[in-house]
């Protein structure tokens, strides 16, 4: 009898913590970190990443790259700290190579972590790509591509010339087709065009066109596909690429079959911002889902608080004085390295059962 008692204390004292674990497994953190020029110190041939060098304009040093390395990796270890997981998927932005990831992750901050790498080289003039780490616990990945940018579009060009378009580089769009919880996900990690002198809507427009055309082409080929894109759009939610081009919603409940949820359309509505411009707040770190992740069965995306979406900073990752005073600590200011971590606050949302 006082075996059967026993018995039956351990079994009621580990069901709570056994339900835990099957409840906590059933949560998902997916985020974006635009790492501002995680450059490595040896020349990539090809590629006009000569600043990044030691005799370069930034005199980059392996004391300097390491440096780097171990801040981008305290701020991922910290939004696992809070968060109480790690990443299962997380896109970066302004990486050089497979090299410097191949180091990130290494890190002893997050390289219990486990994750993997998908990269794949782009045309970039500076050598720059997207790529995306993930937890091989939590996601199987089952197929990958890269998508170039092109001028194959109905959208009137009209900032480029002839000439200019021919000589045109821009990062490529990675998708990720991976299975999480049994799940079918197609995650595409984005870089658009940069804004210099205000120039460029029109071809930003023709990247969200490039991303929302494959979506399409995913959806058909496996139906209820849940679809993710983020990354740095150099446009805010409103921007006429995210909200027409993209199918970009401000309210979760106005998302139809064929457009996107963005969650962080409304946090910029409110002042927050994943970078500064002047002083004021933009959120060019996206991470919109599709309609399936905001209803229906399986994963959906979670509000964290008031919102679906989380701009994530602590006191170190902010200058807190100066001219910048409230804005992202970056790893340089007017040309001097000034230990900082990026100039943009990393995104990330939050799916779950």
């Amino acid at each position: 009898m006082k075996r059967y008692l026993l018995l039956l204390a351990v079994f009621i004292l580990l069901a709570p913590t056994q339900g835990c674990a099957k409840k906590k497994a059933a949560k998902h953190i997916i985020g974006f970190y635009n790492l501002e020029n995680l450059f490595d110190t040896v020349h990539d041939d090809g590629k006009n990443d000569y600043e990044y060098l030691p005799d370069g304009a930034n005199e980059w040093t392996a004391e300097k790259y390491a440096t780097k390395l171990q801040n981008m990796a305290r701020v991922i270890a910290d939004m696992k700290e809070d968060n109480g997981m790690w990443h299962t998927v997380l896109g970066l932005a302004e990486i050089e190579n497979r090299h410097v990831l191949e180091d990130l992750v290494k890190e002893p901050a997050i390289a219990a972590a486990n994750y993997r790498i998908v990269q794949i080289e782009g045309p970039d003039r500076r050598g720059i790509d997207c790529a995306l780490l993930y937890d091989p616990s939590r996601m199987k990945v089952v197929e990958t591509e890269s998508l170039p940018f092109d001028f194959n579009t109905r959208i009137p060009i009209t900032t480029y010339n002839k000439k200019e378009q021919e000589d045109f580089r821009t990062r490529d769009i990675l998708m990720v087709h991976g299975l999480i919880d049994g799940e079918h996900f197609a995650f595409y990690v984005c870089h658009f065009p940069s804004r210099r002198g205000d120039k460029g809507q029109d071809v930003r427009c023709r990247a969200a066109e490039i991303a929302y055309s494959h979506v399409q082409k995913m959806q058909k080929k496996y139906p209820g596909i849940k679809c993710i894109v983020m990354g740095d759009m150099n446009d805010n939610p409103q921007d006429e690429s995210l909200s027409v081009y993209l199918h970009g919603c401000r309210n979760i409940k106005e998302a139809g079959q064929e457009d996107f949820f963005n969650p962080f359309w409304e946090m910029l509505d409110n002042g927050i911002g994943s970078l500064f411009y002047r002083g004021d707040p933009n959120i060019f770190d996206c991470i919109l889902v599709s309609q399936n992740l905001t209803k229906g069965k399986g994963l959906r995306i979670a509000k964290q608080g008031k919102y679906y979406g989380t701009v994530y900073s602590k006191p170190y990752m902010t200058q807190q004085s100066g001219q910048y005073k409230g804005q992202p600590h970056r790893t340089f200011s007017n040309g001097k390295f000034i230990s900082g971590y990026s100039d943009h606050y990393p995104t990330f949302i939050e799916l779950k059962k």
